[in-house]
């Protein structure tokens, strides 16, 4: 009879226990419900994309006229050529990290060679507080030189960068740690300026500060030496809406030449001081848009005289007049652009010597925010010197077309 009563109260206790824990589990259940499933960071993640389809042979005058850092279907016999060809995968993987990285599918790693793949831009903004307004972009990105450089070429209106400012940070990026300040409402500002279709730079802050490798993207570093660079730019929104954004910029370090013929290895040091100053100046297009950029400073440069390579001063900029004409869902543009550069590109061989004049008149036309066509006519007089090409004056004039398709 003991064992029985005893056998009686643990089923007894068992059951209780049981019930306990089907309450439990039941709650727990209850409450998952309540609480909305954590994002994976793979679903914070986004893509988007360009591609750009050129054309430079319709009206071309001079065949030997070319611009290698440029677009390298000029000169030569025309062709049908994929500018670019891009992919972004962007988001906000944790609420203060974001992730950006952006192949390109038009790279050209040797001549005869086309349509290979190639990091961009692969980078990462850790902020440092919940509003975002301090933050460091760590990886490969943009060199904060330059308001142009810093314009994605989805935005920009003449097809290429002018070369003054350009020459600094070829493909305007290289691998480093940089920091970015900017106020939130400042922030929206910057972002409200591109998608509102003005032709913005993008979020790089009020005040940026960073220090790369310098010997470009996608380059192994060479010396010891890292480049240090800074920038200030603010965009004033003025009574009636206009939007003004002056910058000032500087940078400095050594560069080891990646590319030299065989008399200037021997003549020549390989390794030179690379600083240069900027100042920019941008009046949105409301619908009157003007953009003007000038640098000074010193690098590597060619000299045809000694067949060397030698310490030497640089200075270039432009000027541009834009017109935006707004019709229902389409935009008009024409646009005007002078510009000139006296220096030696570090990144091309022998540190070659350029004289650039040149002008450029055409329109950018978006049917839809999908489509964008531009046709621009370029009157150019080159000076491209090297020790394969010691004299080498070019000058001529072409029209080229582009089409864009944005995705």
């Amino acid at each position: 009879m003991e064992l029985l009563k005893g056998l009686r109260v643990s089923l007894f206790l068992l059951f209780v226990v049981f019930a306990a824990s089907a309450n439990v589990v039941e709650d727990d259940s209850s409450s998952t419900k309540a609480t909305a499933p954590v994002k994976k960071w793979y679903e914070s993640l986004n893509i988007r994309g360009y591609a750009q389809l050129r054309y430079n042979g319709l009206i071309q005058t001079n065949p030997d006229l070319e611009c290698a850092q440029c677009d390298r279907s000029w000169g030569g016999d025309p062709e049908f050529f994929f500018r670019r060809i891009r992919l972004v995968f962007y988001g906000n993987v944790h609420e203060r990290v974001y992730v950006y990285i952006q192949p390109d599918f038009a790279s050209s790693p040797a001549s005869g060679r086309l349509h290979f793949a190639q990091i961009r831009d692969a980078y990462f903004d850790l902020s440092l507080d919940k509003k975002k307004e301090f933050r460091f972009r760590v990886g490969q990105s943009k060199v904060p030189f330059g308001f142009e450089n810093l314009q994605s070429s989805q935005n920009r209106i003449p097809l290429d960068r002018h070369d003054g400012i350009n020459s600094a940070v070829a493909n305007e990026r290289d691998m480093g740690v940089f920091f970015y300040y900017a106020p939130q409402h400042i922030r929206k500002r910057l972002s409200w300026l591109v998608s509102s279709g003005l032709k913005g730079s993008g979020d790089y802050g009020v005040l940026g500060l960073g220090v790369y490798n310098g010997q470009l993207a996608n380059s192994p570093e060479l010396n010891r030496n890292k480049h240090v660079v800074g920038r200030i730019s603010y965009p004033f929104l003025l009574p009636g809406g206009q939007i003004i954004e002056p910058g000032i910029q500087a940078y400095r370090g050594f560069y080891v030449l990646p590319s030299r013929s065989e008399i200037t290895q021997e003549n020549s040091p390989s390794e030179f001081l690379d600083q240069r100053a900027a100042a920019s100046f941008i009046v949105y297009p409301q619908p009157l848009g003007i953009q003007a950029e000038y640098n000074i400073g010193t690098g590597p440069r060619f000299n045809p005289e000694t067949m060397s390579i030698e310490q030497g001063r640089l200075h270039g900029g432009y000027v541009q007049v834009s017109y935006f004409i707004r019709s229902g869902g389409s935009l008009f543009i024409p646009f005007a652009r002078w510009h000139y550069f006296d220096g030696g590109k570090k990144h091309e061989l022998d540190a070659r010597s350029y004289v650039v004049n040149e002008q450029e008149i055409g329109f950018e036309w978006q049917p839809n925010p999908f489509v964008e066509l531009v046709a621009m006519y370029t009157f150019s007089d080159r000076t491209f010197e090297d020790a394969l090409r010691p004299i080498n004056r070019q000058a001529g004039s072409l029209l080229r077309l582009q089409l864009q398709v944005n995705f």
